[in-house]
């Protein structure tokens, strides 16, 4: 198992930003979220230190469907990053988390009445538009209370990243915004141009996630700023900012091979800066929206080893007290991930098991065919880079309750969500008399 952050080894036991998980299991109990504050804050840092330049301003925007709550929606607004939200709910934490509602990005393909009707009645800064229904429906808020909307417009430049089928977004025939190629797209161009309430400020794209080649950034980067350069000719638009989006791979297991991402955000910028300078085309805003590769190995979940079983084939099952409900990623996608015993960290490797979860569901698996020391009840297993996409996707199938959620730093535990009881699970129900 990779260890990240401030991940360490104390007497066999593994501790995370100075906190054994011994003491994190007693603490909280399990199963459990635990991310690395600390190592978050390094990330966003290195994100902001490398993403600038001296020819444009720079926004990195985080991508909060990866993972957000209050707590993560203060520290978010701390650090100084920009916010992007893909719903209403996201919209309501983000400013009930302190965000400056003009440093908020407003995604999503089909926003409902009302989630519109909060963004333009927070003043959001940006609302990104994905489609002609969508532009139909914020032209006319805008017009009866009279405000003028900032929006960028969601296309897709036709790169078909190498990825999951699942999250590639910038396909032909994604569901997500407008293909370059459509004249539709320059029609409704036009027609926003010529909107007195609506500012269109640029364009936005994103080519999908977990992609790890470089070279998809750079073709995306290239087509997007062509683009921008010719509708602003064509349509004597003022195109302001560019929005490329995130999607930049990360670790799970060995199989992934993430690009160093300090060298690459400069290699990045350069050729943004070199595109922009061959066209002598000026933008005054060129903005990235990272969120797993912000918080996925910043975040790791533990577990408390139950049953153990072996089958008549010889298949050797390890089942912990979670499952698909904490972390779906294996049923939906076949993601893979790494595992250790937390409590015997450096115990050497003895079997291959299948982690299962105690749903009743046969899909309900985190990892099959990891190497393990040899596992006995009450241990404390822990599967890292899970900061993205567990957390957010989690649900309460089989009325199971959610795991509290924790931010370690210097020795230091800090609850950010509270695990769920019983209780939780019948508040909004309502009995039949």
């Amino acid at each position: 198992m990779k260890f990240f952050g401030n991940m360490e080894e104390k007497n066999n036991e593994l501790h995370i930003g100075g906190v054994g998980v011994e003491r994190l299991r007693e603490k909280f109990g399990t199963p459990l979220y635990v991310i690395d504050e600390k190592y978050f804050k390094d990330k966003a840092q290195i994100f902001l230190d490398n993403f600038k330049s001296k020819n444009f301003e720079t926004r990195v925007i985080y991508a909060s469907k990866a993972f957000t709550n209050l707590y993560m929606a203060n520290l978010v607004s701390e650090l100084g990053l920009y916010t992007d939200v893909v719903s209403g709910g996201e919209l309501y934490t983000a400013l009930k988390g302190g965000a400056n509602p003009q440093k908020i990005y407003y995604h999503g393909n089909n926003k409902l009445y009302e989630e519109l009707e909060l963004a333009i009645e927070s003043n959001v800064g940006t609302i990104v538009i994905d489609n002609e229904n969508e532009y139909e429906l914020i032209s006319e808020f805008a017009k009866k209370d009279k405000v003028k909307v900032s929006v960028l417009l969601r296309v897709n430049p036709g790169i078909e990243a190498e990825t999951h089928k699942y999250i590639q977004t910038a396909k032909d025939d994604s569901k997500f915004g407008m293909s370059i190629f459509n004249e539709k797209t320059k029609l409704l161009i036009k027609e926003m141009k010529e909107d007195e309430f609506v500012d269109l400020k640029g364009i936005h794209c994103h080519i999908g996630s977990q992609v790890f080649d470089e070279k998809f950034f750079f073709a995306s980067s290239d087509a997007m700023i062509q683009f921008a350069y010719d509708i602003e000719k064509n349509f004597n638009l003022n195109i302001r900012e560019i929005n490329l989006g995130g999607g930049f791979g990360v670790y799970y297991t060995e199989k992934d091979n993430p690009f160093e991402l300090s060298e690459f955000l400069k290699k990045y910028i350069n050729i943004i800066e070199e595109k922009l300078k061959s066209l002598q085309f000026n933008v005054e805003i060129i903005s990235i929206e990272p969120g797993r590769s912000l918080i996925n190995n910043a975040g790791s979940t533990i577990y408390t080893v139950g049953s153990l079983k072996e089958t008549i084939t010889g298949l050797k099952y390890v089942f912990v007290d979670g499952g698909m409900t904490d972390n779906p990623r294996h049923a939906l996608y076949e993601a893979e991930y790494e595992a250790g015993i937390a409590n015997k960290i450096c115990d050497e490797v003895a079997y291959e098991y299948t982690v299962a979860g105690k749903l009743c569901e046969t899909g309900d698996i985190l990892i099959e065919n990891v190497s393990l020391p040899k596992v006995e009840t009450g241990d404390i297993l822990i599967i890292p880079s899970t900061g993205a996409y567990t957390y957010s996707m989690s649900s309460n199938y089989n009325r199971i309750q959610r795991p509290a959620v924790v931010f370690v730093e210097d020795g230091e535990c800090r609850l950010a969500v509270k695990g769920e009881t019983y209780e939780d699970l019948i508040r909004n129900d309502v009995e039949r008399k």
